[in-house]
């Protein structure tokens, strides 16, 4: 039958009579993919394999080490990248006995092992400690610092090793420590860590949405199409990283991300088409319903996505601009692919897409054929129902959990992991590293004073640098043992590693590092610099610089995303109190997920149910990734949900029938897409590195509460106190764009429901889905 002319609006929001609706830009991107399949379908296909190979070919571009560091560090990385200064990877050999000097001539031993190698230089004479029980050899390796030739450090491991063999039974301990050896067990341990969560994030997705839609083929669906969008953004920052340089670990938060709202946004879709055939609709109506209100959700939410992203720029860290382009990136393509591949691929394969039925889940297809619609959201009918009859009380409660989770973070500590830190507990390097620094303090990372002159032989120069070796010898409260000066004449510049007091991290390593940057080497190394140019760096100097930054950085971040987060909101649901209120939860969700890692990862509290350990700090980049993340990522859940309100809403609904329907509508959809992300994550909690558990743990906890504690019991609850209020817009802004919830646009072909009736949409809609004034509603909507 022929749909009557409907009222649409204009620009400033007032209905024009006899105008068709215009449709949205999902809708009309839908329309074009089912229209032009193949066109679309080789098109992604052949953008896809252009995009991996193309990068492929021209490989990541890391950054240097100046460009990764930030203030004094990268100014005094600076001078030596400038002066080409190549500084070889330095490695320690710390031998010790129970007797004193009981280790000497194991030491003797080592040092001729090493040398044997030929891949040393600048071996030292042990340096003992101080109760003559262990001595420490330090050593450098030869060759070029930047090769990833494992060769030579793997000759002087074996060599240390059979030394430590052949005098195992001596009570002669013989442990080793240096960048090489760690280095080697990095690029060991990434390696294998980005193939176990590639191999075991898909599956766990693909398995979970098997369950989701009992049938194999609309499962592989959303998988497919987000690792198709990570390929694609895999290739294109490869390319952009000629002009930004990226961090290898941009390709784990990619991939992390890319799983995420690929599979959300499919999932969601996908869903939509489904329930709209279980409701009796012909496959051509769904798909355009599913285009029309799914559709315009995933471009809001990739919106609102990719814009918290682009928060990340203005941190001032080259780490995270990475990660800003790598995750607009993966978002962008899996949001384009959302609203064009799927509808094609949807299309064309219409009821094919629930082939491969899997026994016992699913049976909508039964559904389907009698013509009606499945039961659904009777679990999530059932637990809100106390939340609609008392909304203060619950959303009292649900507030103080969410508070009680986030307390911890209060006393949260940032800082730059070390790479010993980084790794598992019991691992042989980092035991060794622990040891090391306990018998010599600073010993491993030591800080290091660059200093450059006009002319680094002068006398004035040779004199100050004694006298500061001196004073850093005498002052034993502050620095340990073993302050090592190297020239270069050639380049003017001067290195001098001074061993620091403490651990490396604690209070004492902290005071040592500020005597040494605010006393000593402004008072006895900057009067004879070249334009004041000294400063410190290393490993502790770096991770105090990084977190100085991330403090200054994370306020324009944060005021950069929660503003623009709600503007977007405010336009998309023309409220003023659901975008302060989308704010708010989102926060919580964030607060919630400091609290949890503060309490795991720095208090250790529950730690081994996370299969981890406390390691004393947050690493420095978490809270800021988190919070971008946590805000974009939530905004799934939060516009889909509010969108299928606002759309039962405008249908007429009253706010509390509004709010029972859109929950119920949403909650099978929201809770496969909140596993898939929950497991994803949770596969990261479970890689070697440090920081990667803490991104796990942080993120999976905040999506499962996010997706139950706050979608299903806060929102609802603070909607339901609002009442009418939700959609209070002031006057002065009813000039706003007007976003339709519903579908409204083309014509429908309807199909019957068994008694005959014509579904809903074959009825005059107005702009929101209502039925237009004269004709005859029907007595049930067909939901």
């Amino acid at each position: 039958m022929r749909r009557p002319s409907t009222p649409t609006t204009s620009r400033s929001g007032r209905e024009v009579p006899g105008r068709p609706p215009r449709q949205g830009l999902a809708a009309r991107l839908g329309g074009w993919s089912t229209r032009h399949r193949k066109t679309a379908v080789f098109g992604w296909l052949l953008f896809v394999v252009l995009a991996a190979v193309l990068g492929g070919m021209a490989g990541l571009t890391e950054p240097t080490d100046s460009e990764q560091s930030v203030r004094d560090s990268a100014r005094a990385t600076a001078i030596l990248e400038e002066a080409g200064i190549d500084e070889p990877p330095a490695e320690s050999v710390m031998v010790s006995s129970a007797d004193k000097d009981g280790w000497r001539a194991t030491a003797r031993e080592v040092v001729r092992a090493v040398e044997d190698t030929g891949r040393v230089e600048n071996v030292s004479d042990p340096l003992p400690s101080k109760d003559g029980k262990a001595g420490l050899i330090g050593f450098e390796m030869r060759g070029d610092p930047d090769s990833t030739d494992e060769k030579p450090i793997n000759e002087v491991i074996d060599a240390v090793g059979e030394v430590r063999a052949a005098h195992s039974g001596d009570g002669v301990e013989i442990h080793q420590y240096g960048e090489a050896s760690a280095m080697k067990w990095l690029n060991k341990i990434l390696g294998e860590d980005f193939a176990k969560a590639e191999w075991t994030a898909v599956p766990l997705a693909l398995g979970i949405l098997l369950v989701a839609f009992g049938a194999l083929v609309a499962a592989l669906l959303p998988v497919a199409l987000a690792l198709t969008a990570f390929l694609a953004a895999n290739g294109i920052l490869a390319l952009v990283s000629s002009q930004l340089h990226i961090d290898q670990t941009t390709n784990s938060v990619m991939l992390l991300m890319g799983l995420a709202v690929g599979v959300d946004y499919c999932l969601f879709y996908l869903r939509r088409e489904r329930d709209e055939r279980a409701a009796g609709r012909d496959a051509d109506t769904a798909l355009r319903i599913a285009a029309a209100t799914s559709g315009r959700a995933v471009l809001v939410s990739g919106v609102t996505v990719m814009v918290a992203m682009a928060g990340m720029f203005l941190s001032g860290l080259l780490l995270f601009k990475g990660f800003a382009v790598a995750t607009i990136l993966v978002v962008f393509i899996a949001m384009l692919g959302s609203v064009t591949i799927l509808p094609a691929l949807l299309s064309w394969l219409g009821d094919r897409v629930d082939k491969g039925k899997v026994p016992f889940l699913g049976g909508r297809k039964r559904d389907r054929a009698a013509g009606r619609r499945k039961p659904a959201g009777r679990v999530s009918a059932a637990l809100l129902r106390p939340v609609l009859a008392a909304p203060g009380l619950f959303a009292v409660l649900a507030a103080v959990v969410m508070l009680a989770l986030a307390a911890p973070a209060l006393g949260m500590k940032t800082e730059q992991l070390s790479l010993d830190k980084q790794m598992p507990k019991g691992t042989e390097l980092r035991v060794s590293a622990e040891k090391i620094s306990e018998t010599f303090p600073g010993g491993p990372a030591p800080a290091r004073v660059v200093l450059k002159a006009d002319d680094i032989r002068s006398a004035g120069v040779r004199a100050a640098l004694t006298d500061f070796e001196k004073t850093v010898r005498e002052d034993t409260g502050h620095f340990g043992r073993g302050v090592e000066t190297a020239v270069h004449p050639k380049q003017n510049v001067a290195v001098v590693d001074v061993p620091l007091a403490g651990d490396g991290t604690d209070e004492t390593s902290l005071a040592a590092l500020d005597t040494l940057r605010g006393t000593l080497v402004p008072e006895k190394l900057a009067p004879v610099a070249a334009d004041g140019q000294v400063y410190v760096t290393g490993e502790l100097a770096g991770s105090k610089d990084f977190n100085d930054q991330l403090k200054d950085g994370i306020v324009p971040v944060f005021v950069f995303i929660t503003v623009v987060t709600f503007l977007l909101m405010l336009v998309c649901f023309r409220s003023v109190p659901i975008a302060l209120a989308s704010i708010v939860l989102n926060l919580l969700s964030v607060g919630a997920a400091y609290g949890v890692m503060t309490a795991v990862f720095q208090h250790g509290w529950g730690a081994e149910l996370f299969g981890t350990e406390a390691v004393g700090a947050i690493e420095s980049w978490m809270p800021l990734f988190v919070l971008v993340v946590l805000f974009g990522l939530s905004m799934d859940y939060h516009v889909f949900v509010v969108s299928r309100i606002r759309e039962a809403k405008d249908r007429g609904m009253s706010t509390r029938e509004a709010i029972r329907d859109g929950i119920r509508a949403t909650a099978s959809a929201v809770t496969g897409a909140a596993l898939i992300m929950v497991a994803v994550f949770a596969v990261f909690a479970t890689l070697s590195m440090q920081d990667m558990k803490q991104m796990g743990v942080g993120l999976s906890v905040a999506v499962f509460l996010d997706a139950t504690v706050v979608r299903m019991v806060l929102l609802p609850a603070v909607m339901m106190l609002l009442g009418e209020r939700n959609w209070y817009l002031p006057r002065w802004l009813h000039r706003l764009p007007r976003m339709e919830h519903g579908e409204a646009g083309a014509p429908v072909t309807a199909s019957p429901s068994p008694d005959g009736s014509t579904p809903l949409e074959a009825w005059g809609a107005g702009p929101y889905g209502r039925p237009q004034q004269g004709t005859d509603r029907p007595s049930e909507q067909v939901r």
